[in-house]
């Protein structure tokens, strides 16, 4: 790219007949650094949609913008299903019992077939609720902060499907007969993706393939397959089966292609095994295998039919969006939402050393980090439901929210975890967060894991499809059209354009950046006002860091693509800098919240204090073969001056503090019961008096709560082993030492006394 940069300045200053030259060479520079695209990755260069991630390409991202345009909200008809179906199938579900039992109670299977719990995203017409995005996040969150395994047994019907596959792509008949039977329970769906080995490369189709074949007189494909980690399984009654399909005697004619193909399958079709369960650690919800050999399926079973033969990539990567960027990040934010309740509630009324634990500093350390975290999860995730529900497929957002959410939720669960102590490791029904402690994991592992999401997925896509000039630029280097290097120079000047245009901005936004930050003080966010618009231009700056810093990166050309290491701290950066948007785009709308003030100040220092670092250490650690002087551009770039505009740091402990005494109050009940009783101590104490009649009361009470409140459960059995009649063995080694020295300690004092 610095050569091509180069071959473009003199392009510009040369006369016409050398710039034809000029330009031939540039483009075939360009073609030669470009790396190769696979067949799957062009396809997903076309599907989805781009939005606010390309406007943080640009370097200029607009707040206004996503609040004139996103305005997440829930029906009426929606509110209700939260308040009265969702917290009635809330009321069937004991987390432990379900863990212990490893299945939901057959009244609640049922009562989510009947309340069409698996149809939400199914349209009225064929029998669904037709909710928004944000209705179906609302209710998986909810969900999940009750039960993980219900969230994770409602979510998959409503994203992947195939049900909101068979909506958009299936036949009138496929549709006719299957969506009603989706909508009212009859089948519960699931979907055979991942094979042995796939793993987060979801079209490596090894051992899952298909051939076009006729059987008499009918078309039809010959199928083997095998698939695991799929979730619903094991009870599902309908499953769409990825396959490589092949053609080898041309008999689809034209009418669909080969490749990834889907296709449908009932319980009970010739050949087809579902059933054997996988064990996600200690969950609970349904996940297992489906295999099959020679399995006849006929082109009538084919999802989309013969025409859509071939097209199940494409399929996919439309739906995958709600998959990734909806139900795992409800997902998160039910756990977090559990943390800031429960354990903020559980600090105030534990007590050590005659102080409840929200006054310890350690513990008030944890919940503000807790909370902040839930914070940016809450807001990103509402932004996000908007977007979807705007008729946007955010492919990198929807990467971006999967991958940051969970692991925020990892953090926000392990702090949660930390100021529950033993209370947190005790499993049984008194312990709250022990199961989404350990479900957690799952979230992060499943629908691509984390590790390539972050250091492949989300700049990888970033860079070819969100960026403003990229893509047309790839178009043209791709055409064999004659004038393709002509359009390749005009691409490859606004690239140049918009380097130096965000070099400029990173410049001026980052000396203002620094001078607003040592100027500002430190209550000054208790202006709600102030609060926003010093935090958006600390976003704008740190936008047009990440975009310039972006184009640097090109300068690795086709070896970009395997720098995971660098790709993946630009994805911190990009994050960071939506969640900070979308933080911001809450605060905006809900600024009636007394204290909201402070968690929004919290979550943005720490969101601005993330971008930073990860930039810095982009630079610092730029590859080879341009090392040390690209990055030298790119921190002269996003940092020119050095420490002087790296001025952002984490929230101090004055804020940590207000945040987490927020957190001890999360409802009104909990604030009358503790702060009452802590109130009334402490005036006691203070005033050198003992408690009146009705304060003794109070007192009592709190401390009947406070005792019910810190107990954990204990276990007469656990295990299979431990059924009536058993004796542990260790018991029994006792005893029989015992038996055989035919000594106890009282006759072995009687021994001693003797001897």
């Amino acid at each position: 790219m610095l050569k091509i940069a180069g071959h473009a300045a003199r392009i510009m200053r040369a006369p016409m007949a050398q710039r034809t030259i000029l330009t031939a060479t540039a483009f075939k520079l360009a073609k030669s650094v470009m790396p190769k695209m696979s067949e799957t990755e062009k396809v997903a260069l076309g599907c989805g949609t781009v939005g606010f991630d390309q406007d943080i390409f640009t370097g200029s991202p607009s707040l206004q913008h996503l609040l004139d345009t996103y305005k997440p909200t829930l029906s009426a008809e929606e509110t209700s299903f939260l308040n009265n179906e969702v917290e009635e199938l809330c009321t069937m579900l004991n987390d432990y019992q379900v863990t212990t039992n490893k299945d939901l109670p057959a009244e609640a299977w049922e009562y989510m077939r009947n309340k069409k719990f698996f149809a939400m995203k199914i349209p009225k017409e064929w029998g669904g609720l037709g909710f928004s995005t944000m209705a179906v996040s609302s209710v998986l969150a909810k969900l999940g902060s009750h039960c993980f395994d219900a969230n994770a047994t409602v979510a998959v019907p409503n994203s992947l499907g195939p049900g909101e596959l068979l909506v958009r792509y299936g036949t009138d008949e496929q549709r006719g007969y299957f969506l009603p039977r989706l909508a009212d329970g009859t089948l519960i769906p699931c979907f055979g993706l991942t094979g042995p080995h796939s793993g987060s490369d979801a079209t490596s189709l090894i051992g899952s393939y298909g051939t076009v074949e006729k059987r008499n007189g009918v078309l039809g494909v010959r199928c083997t397959f095998e698939k695991r980690y799929i979730t619903l399984a094991p009870v599902a009654g309908v499953v769409g089966i990825g396959l490589d399909l092949k053609d080898p005697n041309n008999l689809l004619g034209g009418q669909g292609s080969e490749g990834f193909t889907v296709a449908l399958l009932e319980r009970g079709h010739e050949g087809l095994n579902m059933g054997p369960r996988h064990m996600p650690l200690n969950a609970a919800f349904m996940n297992g295998t489906v295999t099959g050999e020679d399995v006849w399926v006929p082109m009538s079973n084919i999802l989309g039919g013969q025409q859509r033969c071939g097209f199940g990539w494409h399929m996919f990567v439309e739906c995958l969006a709600e998959g990734r960027g909806v139900s795992l990040p409800a997902g998160a934010l039910g756990a977090a939402r559990t943390v800031c309740a429960g354990v903020g509630a559980y600090s105030r009324v534990r007590k050590q050393f005659r102080v409840p634990i929200a006054e310890f500093g350690g513990i008030q350390e944890a919940l503000a980090r807790a909370g902040r975290e839930s914070y940016i999860v809450l807001a990103g995730t509402e932004l996000t439901n908007a977007i979807i529900d705007n008729h946007e497929a955010p492919m990198v957002l929807s990467s971006i929210m999967k991958q940051s959410c969970t692991e925020r939720g990892r953090r926000i669960i392990t702090d949660g975890m930390d100021i529950l102590g033993g209370a947190g490791i005790s499993q049984g029904k008194a312990n709250f967060v022990g199961s989404a402690y350990m479900s957690m994991p799952v979230a992060i592992t499943v629908e691509g894991a984390n590790i390539m999401t972050r250091s492949f997925q989300i700049i990888g896509q970033g860079l070819t499809r969100c960026h403003p000039h990229m893509l047309p630029a790839i178009n043209a280097l791709q055409s064999k059209e004659p004038d393709a290097p002509a359009k390749f120079r005009t691409h490859l000047f606004k690239v140049l354009g918009h380097v130096f245009s965000n070099w400029g901005l990173s410049l001026t936004r980052g000396i203002g950046a620094s001078i607003s930050t040592a100027l500002r003080s430190k209550q000054a966010y208790r202006d709600g006002d102030a609060l926003v618009k010093y935090h958006e231009a600390q976003l704008l700056r740190l936008s047009a860091n990440f975009a310039f810093a972006a184009d640097v990166s090109l300068t690795l050309g086709g070896r970009l693509k395997f720098e995971e290491l660098l790709m993946g701290r630009l994805s911190d950066a990009m994050s960071a800098i939506f969640l900070g948007y979308a933080t911001l785009h809450h605060f905006q709308r809900n600024r009636h919240i007394e204290g909201l003030e402070a968690l929004a100040e919290s979550a943005m220092l720490q969101l601005e204090h993330e971008a930073q670092s990860a930039l810095q250490a982009a630079s610092e650690n730029f590859p080879q073969p341009i090392g040390a002087l690209g990055g030298w551009l790119m921190a002269a770039g996003v940092a020119p001056l050095g420490e002087l505009m790296r001025p952002y740091r984490p929230p101090r402990d004055e804020l940590t503090q207000k945040v987490a005494r927020m957190l001890t109050t999360p409802s009104a009940v909990h604030a009358m019961f503790a702060e009452n009783a802590d109130r009334i101590l402490m005036a006691c104490k203070k005033e050198r008096r003992e408690a009146t009649i009705a304060e003794s009361k109070v007192l009592q009470q709190a401390e009947q709560m406070r005792d019910e409140l810190v107990q954990v459960d204990v276990h007469q059995a656990l295990g299979p082993l431990e059924v009536e009649g058993y004796t542990r063995p260790a018991i029994l080694g006792t005893q029989d030492r015992l038996q055989a020295g035919a000594i106890n300690f009282e006759a072995a004092l009687k021994k001693s006394a003797a001897a």
